[in-house]
């Protein structure tokens, strides 16, 4: 288990350069499992959550390499099983992707029920209404998910609720089937339109993907041998534009996509923070006062809520009080436990939290509780007084990349400790 230590009362400034997508990346990488041949991922993260699941590929008969930093060789011609390893597949969340795909490729899959982030009740059960109506048998029992069918047909599919995970999975199903598939009600996140041009630039004909209608005409093979390059990471955008406004800092964010980012900017111009945007990067630049704001979480272009525990930071900072509602997971607010910790006064009851602002943050041993917590309680360290013990940074290394060195560019003072003897949960 690692921890970091960080000196605090610092004020982040400089550039950084955005990885690619976790989002897109753990989704993209099964969906190469359809492709008969050898696909390149470039612009790939370089995460724990991408390495599990490169591993998971490879006993499934995948061979896998990293021809560089940030790019994948994988050559899914030889996949010689369709069991992934329950151990693998269990911890984290993306691996139900695998179900959509094998199924799609060899017309059965067994999958470890996900695990990942404990973030409250994320049930699967608009992914099985859809594999069900393409016609596939799903038995969920002695924690693992079988699928099987004779053939996937393409059928209308209407989610009941808007579930990015579904639409992927679904859309991954659909590409091989027989005839049309049109999914309806369907998540329309960045990482979705990047999964559908991945896959049809391998020779799949999905439509509509970012709208809320996607229609995919079944087709006999997707091509391999071809390059593609992850988009950039919407979340680890938005954790450094809300972590130059907490620091009263000014950072170049590069290799981004402003426009991915309209509904934080909207809400930093709203509190007062100063946002310059040319092509593919974006300058956040505190202004001298931190305004109080209300948000509700909501699917895409709504607020993230992945960016809800990061935005949490800065409103503990500002000028009055300020309202999250937390409209997709409801265990989101684990975080402000650890923040009232370091003198924050936040109230959190049920999908509702209120924070009055306060002048400054201190210094205390604090546990990261997932990922998006973990990335919020980072910058909660580099802004407070004194110096601040991070625990179970685990969880922000399944989405971010080497994100301390990232943050000691622009000024902040971390050290990762390995194998460290103090207690942690």
């Amino acid at each position: 288990m690692d921890k970091f230590i960080i000196e605090g009362n610092t004020v982040l400034k400089g550039e950084v350069e955005i990885s690619g997508a976790k989002n897109a990346a753990v989704a993209i990488i099964p969906a190469t499992l359809l492709v008969n041949g050898i696909t390149t991922l470039e612009n790939v993260p370089n995460i724990s959550d991408v390495k599990i699941l490169c591993e998971i590929m490879k006993k499934l008969g995948a061979k896998i390499s990293w021809i560089s930093e940030h790019s994948l060789k994988i050559d899914t011609t030889h996949i010689n099983s369709t069991n992934a390893p329950l151990d693998m597949t269990s911890k984290f969340r993306a691996s139900y992707y695998l179900i959509g795909a094998l199924l799609g490729r060899a017309k059965r899959a067994q999958v470890g029920l996900p695990g990942g982030c404990n973030l409250g009740a994320r049930p699967i059960d608009q992914h099985i209404k859809g594999f069900e109506a393409l016609g596939a048998e799903v038995d969920v029992s002695q924690g693992k998910i079988t699928a099987t069918t004779k053939k996937l047909v393409g059928a209308p599919i209407y989610f009941d609720v808007v579930s990015v995970g579904a639409t992927i999975n679904l859309i991954l199903a659909s590409v091989l089937a027989e005839g049309t598939t049109v999914l309806d009600n369907v998540a329309k996140e960045p990482h979705i339109v990047d999964v559908a041009n991945f896959l049809n630039s391998v020779g799949a004909d999905i439509r509509g993907a970012g709208t809320d209608t996607i229609k995919i005409n079944g087709v006999t093979a997707l091509n391999g041998n071809h390059t593609y390059s992850v988009v950039p990471d919407q979340i680890e955008t938005g954790t450094f534009m809300c972590a130059a406004m907490a620091s009263h800092g000014d950072i170049l964010i590069k290799n981004c996509i402003p426009e991915h980012m309209d509904s934080l900017t909207a809400k930093i111009i709203e509190m007062g923070g100063e946002v310059d945007i040319k092509d593919d990067t974006i300058r956040v630049k505190y202004n001298n006062v931190i305004n109080p704001v209300n948000i509700k979480t909501a699917p895409y272009p709504g607020f993230p809520t992945d960016l809800q525990p990061q935005l949490g930071v800065v409103l503990s900072l500002a000028n009055g009080t300020s309202i999250i509602n937390e409209g997709i997971w409801e265990s989101r607010f684990q975080y402000t436990a650890e923040l009232n910790k370091m003198g924050a006064k936040i109230t959190a009851q049920g999908t509702t939290a209120i924070f009055e602002g306060v002048e400054k943050l201190v210094a205390a041993p604090i546990y990261a509780s997932d990922l998006r917590a973990g990335a919020a309680l980072l910058i909660a360290g580099i802004i407070a007084d004194g110096e601040t013990q991070l625990y179970n940074i685990h969880y922000i290394d399944r989405g971010y990349e080497h994100i301390e060195e990232k943050f000691k560019k622009l000024g902040a003072k971390i050290s990762r400790i390995s194998n460290y003897d103090d207690y942690a949960n």
